[in-house]
């Protein structure tokens, strides 16, 4: 696709969504972007002033504003500097914490020298190493804890790699070059002329992004995205929730996820708006109070621990009872242009920064209840649907009247369909559009599986469509247990009503065969809320005791359900559940599955 063809394409997707009769499609005033580069470069000249991002140049340090110019400047001085070492065309991996200088790289990368390869910073060094040589990359630009890693990996002769560069420090050393020193090195190049990074034409349609998922399987595959998919992403998910250039978001999910790196990296800076980037999680609150974002993307994990921490410190403080009354009470006055959080409730909106107006809940299911709960505070609070291969963007709540328990609609140019539905209309959720990936790296196999001829993915994840057109997730189609007498049960919903239990903090189901019965039995392993068991038990409680106490909710739990949904056999895990780098749960580690002697 040559420059006027993809900038006509661009301008269409944009008269589609303005001419879009569907009422989600709220916000239509979208700019057209043909790929990456052109929207860095289109939204450093229309924001040059304005705030990019706020990094902090020590721990603990405050934050400093970066400006859309000076940002955009590092960028092409950075760009320029790996072109001339002969990386144009390479496969450069950047790894390391959310930060400024990932985000430069990764632009400087896809912006004009070749195909990126964001890594996840808590892998082992040897799946490192398997993905470095798997992705054939040429270079790795890191945070300095990761140096000796990859100088090892260089020595060893088993990779491509040939440059390493490293995003602390002013000086190159001992064969590791600087960031920071490759950016002095870029701008002399341009004030002296160089225009191959500047002038670089983008591939929109080939491989940009090569991106390997963290399943709850262990077997890592390389998505292949493009600019485009990235592009038409980015027009289409900003119809549906309204992102203004005054907006900052809070970046604290790994950001070389799709999630965090397309939604709350590119977005924003498509939009004109600020990234924040929080220390860690230890820090979220603190650096919430710092920054005072506006928007925040997160995991249920996220959302839950600190919606968890509200109610807790309310009750602690004898207040909860008041703070039930001042919401229920505000649903009404809100009605007549009265809202009164602002006013009795600062310390609990203080708790996400004080100017909070946008939450968006992505990565796995959360309980509707939740979101409702914290919208009830004054904050938009919705959840969305995503996957690698989309880019990431499968469905997305509005941020107006949005269905709490829905996973989200379509977005503009996204289509949905449910293969081989059954009578309850559940089925595999198949998704196509302009956002899907090219398909697996090196793996036809895999694509084959997954992508019909006609370009529908095959998500893997069940689910039925509503008669609004929302999407309801049911569960995974690799989960799903079946009883001998052919009954599907699903783990996740299960799970689900073991989370309404106030004692349970984390559980996971499966099916097995129990030693009494020839049937599938279902099991469940749960990791209590010591604090909510202690509180119940009072301490130096016994397993047998908290096992008690779980069984008299789950018993209750069970009469609500069919015979073959109820949880037969449970365990309390005393250590954390097994997990990937993304904090799912892996369901078929078999340390997650081996049950306690009782």
């Amino acid at each position: 696709m040559g420059i006027e063809e993809a900038r006509r394409w661009a301008v269409e997707y944009v008269s589609g969504i303005e001419e879009s009769t569907d009422p989600l499609v709220r916000y239509k005033d979208v700019r057209p972007i043909t790929d990456i580069k052109d929207m860095w470069d289109s939204s450093a000249a229309l924001y040059a002033g304005r705030t990019a991002f706020m990094k902090k140049d020590k721990p603990g340090g405050p934050y400093r504003d970066v400006t859309y110019g000076k940002a955009h400047e590092d960028t092409d001085a950075l760009g320029t500097a790996l072109v001339s070492l002969g990386l144009s065309g390479k496969r450069v991996a950047v790894i390391g914490d959310n930060r400024y200088e990932w985000a430069v790289s990764y632009l400087a990368v896809v912006c004009g020298v070749g195909i990126a390869v964001p890594l996840d910073k808590e892998l082992p060094e040897n799946e490192l190493k398997q993905l470095v040589i798997a992705a054939g990359v040429e270079c790795v630009i890191f945070s300095k804890k990761y140096q000796d890693m990859f100088r090892r990996m260089k020595d060893s002769g088993d990779t491509r790699l040939f440059a390493l560069v490293n995003m602390d420090g002013d000086l190159a050393e001992g064969g590791v070059l600087s960031l920071q020193n490759l950016i002095e090195i870029g701008n002399r190049l341009i004030d002296g002329g160089n225009r191959e990074f500047l002038d670089a034409q983008i591939e929109r349609e080939g491989m940009g992004i090569l991106l390997f998922t963290s399943g709850t399987t262990g077997i890592s595959k390389g998505v292949m995205l493009s600019h485009k998919n990235i592009a038409a992403d980015l027009m289409s998910m900003v119809t549906m929730i309204h992102i203004k250039k005054e907006d900052i978001f809070f970046s604290v999910l790994p950001i070389h996820h799709t999630y965090e790196c397309t939604c709350g990296f590119l977005c924003p800076l498509f939009r004109g708006a600020a990234v924040a980037y929080c220390e860690g999680l230890r820090y979220i609150v603190k650096n919430l109070g710092e920054a005072k974002p506006t928007v925040f993307l997160c995991v249920p994990l996220i959302m839950e621990s600190m919606h968890r921490k509200i109610w807790s410190q309310a009750k602690k403080s004898g207040k909860e009872k008041l703070l039930r009354r001042v919401l229920a009470v505000n649903k009404y006055t809100k009605k007549i242009g009265l809202d009164l959080v602002p006013k009795l409730l600062s310390q609990v909106t203080n708790v996400f920064g004080g100017r909070m107006r946008l939450m968006i809940c992505g990565g796995a299911a959360i309980d509707p209840a939740v979101l409702d709960s914290i919208a009830s505070f004054g904050i938009i609070c919705l959840q969305g649907y995503g996957l690698t291969e989309c880019g990431p963007i499968a469905a997305l709540n509005p941020d107006v009247d949005p269905k709490q328990d829905a996973a989200g609609a379509m977005p503009p140019y996204m289509e949905c369909r449910i293969a081989q539905p059954g009578e309850d209309g559940i089925g595999e959720i198949c998704i196509k559009g302009p956002n899907v990936m090219l398909g697996y790296y090196g793996n036809p196999e895999a694509t084959a599986e997954v992508m019909s001829e006609d370009g529908w993915f095959f998500t893997g994840d069940l689910g039925y469509v509503d008669g609004d057109g929302f999407i309801h997730i049911t569960g995974r189609k690799k989960n799903v247990i079946i009883t001998k007498n052919g009954k599907n049960v699903f783990p996740e919903e299960i799970e689900y009503y073991l989370g309404q239990i106030p004692y349970v903090e984390e559980s996971m189901v499966w099916g097995a065969e129990g030693s009494e019965s020839d049937d599938i039995l279902i099991f469940a392993a749960v990791k209590c809320d010591g604090e909510a068991v202690e509180e119940a038990l009072g301490a130096g409680y016994t397993k047998e005791q908290a096992l008690e106490l779980l069984w008299k909710e789950i018993d209750r739990m069970n009469q609500g359900l069919p015979y073959f949904k109820r949880v037969k056999k449970l365990d309390i895990r005393e250590k954390e559940f097994e997990k990937n780098t993304a904090k799912k749960i892996k369901r078929f580690a078999e340390e997650n599955r081996t049950m306690s002697d009782q």
